[in-house]
């Protein structure tokens, strides 16, 4: 069995990763509730002889498969959450309910990312099972991506230490090697607690929480002008006390959510914000108490690993699209006049040549294209729990074209699109290369081993510590 073989031996699965990607999207579950969609996707692993290890480090739909013997340890991260107040009718050009009985809906394309990443792991099983070769292939299950980034979770209690590497990958409107860092962050819950009291009759008798909370806000914003210009710090008051002004506020709460390009940088802006939050109840004469609910690493680039996917992409060929499903495309495009072009993004990163290069693709409603391999050790915008997962072992993604050209993620866009001939194709694709990438690295020990050694040197230079405290829990 050669890997060619094992990579076309998935067009014949087409049909059932397709069934399956679509009874995830007819069933969202937002994070910590996927209990339907884990349980498919464990169903599917089981079904294909995969050893399934359930509720992994407490997480009750979180798990993980495993197939083979001996090393490398290649493991394929799945996810499967949807997001709420996104239900929308399949392959509506117009806002509609979905009709299944639930608001939530795929609005990030996770039905198809669980998949694709499941589909990858059963050719990478299919072809250790008939090469006899060495090695063994891992699914993980990783629930909540959305609302909990349970993979910082997962990593920080050691779900992926006996990994030699991972791989994933992640819906997108283009096709390309994921070749960037991720900005760190860690969301904090802010409480403060005072002492009610008559407003006019005995203000003395209080002491307001609101009032600490406002300061802290003004504190925070004077702060902003001595961070690092790449440091976002973000807020929301869920708590300002109640609606009664003649009542001092005893109680009042903000989150706060502080990003940064590295895990120590958002260290020393969060001590700097605890300070701040401190200092506001002192001088209101209050009580705070503070807890981190989540928080995500910076995502470590690999060079190694990203070479050997960008080779995969060279050797197979895009997707190309029936003209039934570029007008489908197009119908949808339509409905985001607005929409950020490719001229527009090329263009602020590449100058003028990149404006006329995307002035030419953007007459495309699908990309049938992949974007040329650009290694770049700046940031993006975003965060991502696959982030924790890179600072445990090397670590590489991809991003396939699943949706029309400007479609943004968290939309009921991307939802109608979510079941479509042309998102399957993606997803299928994306599982091809996937499994090159592992069937390359299984066979060649060599580049294995460097990977290991670029992610040996990354990780020493950054002193690695979850952002997560020990007694920090998801749930």
């Amino acid at each position: 069995m050669s890997k060619q073989e094992s990579i076309q031996w998935l067009d014949g699965q087409k049909a059932r990763l397709a069934a399956l990607s679509n009874d995830i999207w007819d069933h969202p579950e937002i994070g910590g509730h996927e209990t339907h969609c884990s349980a498919a996707l464990i169903q599917a692993l089981e079904e294909n002889d995969f050893t399934v290890e359930t509720g992994l480090t407490g997480i009750p739909t979180a798990f993980c498969g495993r197939f083979g013997s001996g090393r490398p340890h290649i493991g394929f991260l799945g996810e499967f959450d949807a997001l709420p107040n996104l239900t929308q009718k399949a392959g509506a050009v117009e806002k509609l309910p979905a009709g299944n009985g639930t608001t939530n809906g795929h609005g990030c394309g996770h039905n198809l990312l669980g998949v694709g990443s499941l589909g990858a792991a059963l050719a990478v099983k299919h072809y250790l099972e008939t090469t006899g070769k060495s090695g063994t292939v891992f699914y993980f299950g990783c629930p909540a991506e959305e609302n909990l980034s349970l993979k910082a979770f997962m990593a920080r209690d050691g779900a992926f230490n006996d990994l030699d590497l991972a791989l994933s990958w992640h819906p997108n409107a283009l096709t390309a090697v994921w070749a960037y860092s991720s900005l760190a962050n860690v969301k904090v819950v802010y409480k403060f607690h005072g002492r009610s009291a008559h407003a006019a009759a005995a203000p003395h008798m209080g002491r307001s929480a609101l009032d600490a909370l406002e300061l802290m806000n003004v504190g925070v914003q004077f702060l902003r002008e001595h961070i690092i210009p790449d440091a976002r710090v973000h807020y929301a008051i869920t708590n300002a006390g109640g609606d009664a002004p003649n009542v001092v506020q005893a109680e009042a709460e903000a989150v706060y959510l502080i990003r940064a390009p590295k895990n120590f940088q958002v260290k020393e802006i969060l001590t700097r914000v605890n300070d701040i939050a401190e200092g506001a109840a002192l001088m209101s004469g209050v009580k705070v108490e503070y807890q981190v609910d989540k928080a995500c690493s910076n995502l470590l680039p690999n060079n190694v690993l990203e070479e050997v996917l960008a080779a995969n992409f060279k050797a197979l060929p895009h997707p190309q699209y029936t003209e039934e499903e570029l007008a489908c495309a197009k119908a949808v495009q339509d409905t985001m006049p607005d929409r950020t072009t490719l001229a527009q993004r090329f263009g602020a990163t590449m100058g003028e040549k990149g404006r006329k290069l995307g002035e030419q693709y953007d007459q495309q409603s699908l990309y049938s294209f992949n974007l040329p391999y650009t290694p770049s050790e700046k940031p993006v915008s975003g965060s991502t729990d696959v982030g924790d997962v890179s600072w445990v072992c090397p670590t590489s993604q991809i991003v396939v074209t699943t949706c029309c050209g400007g479609t943004p993620e968290h939309t009921w866009q991307m939802v109608a699109q979510g079941k479509s001939s042309y998102a399957h194709k993606g997803m299928l694709y994306a599982a091809q290369v996937l499994a090159g990438a592992a069937i390359d690295l299984l066979d060649d020990p060599a580049k294995v081993q460097a990977a290991r050694e670029e992610f040996n040197d990354r990780v020493a230079h950054g002193n690695y510590q979850s952002l997560l405290p020990a007694d920090a829990h998801p749930f």
